[in-house]
């Protein structure tokens, strides 16, 4: 089965290793409220140019997933990928061309590349 986490945009309980921005709530609110997937699942995998890289995709919970709601949206974490996350922050980002859910934020991130999406740590 998978755990709840509740946490609030203010939150900063140390048990808290990750929350979404307003702008990536919101954007989760309005796809449920589009009728179109809304449940955004985050997912550290090895890879990309610094060793680890983020991956969001749409994804019911499965077991073992940690869940996160949030004012009305949910985020889904593996409970693998929570291993390298703490005080993780993800926001939405939309611009001329694209718009995306991006990590704007992880205290376990020694480094990371240019584009954003891929990172180092040091344990």
């Amino acid at each position: 089965s998978f755990k709840f986490a509740e946490t609030t945009a203010s939150s900063a309980a140390p048990d808290c290793k990750v929350r979404l921005t307003d702008a990536a709530a919101d954007r989760l609110r309005q796809l449920h409220s589009m009728g179109k997937p809304s449940t955004l699942r985050l997912r550290v995998a090895s890879g990309g140019c610094s060793g680890f890289q983020y991956e969001f995709t749409f994804s019911e919970p499965q077991d073992g997933d940690l869940v996160y709601n949030q004012d009305g949206a949910t985020l889904v974490v593996d409970e693998q990928s929570t291993e390298f996350l703490d005080g993780a922050e993800i926001g939405f980002e939309q611009e001329m061309i694209r718009a995306s859910f991006v990590m704007q934020k992880n205290s376990l991130a020694d480094a990371k590349c240019g584009c954003g999406s891929s990172f180092s740590v040091g344990f």
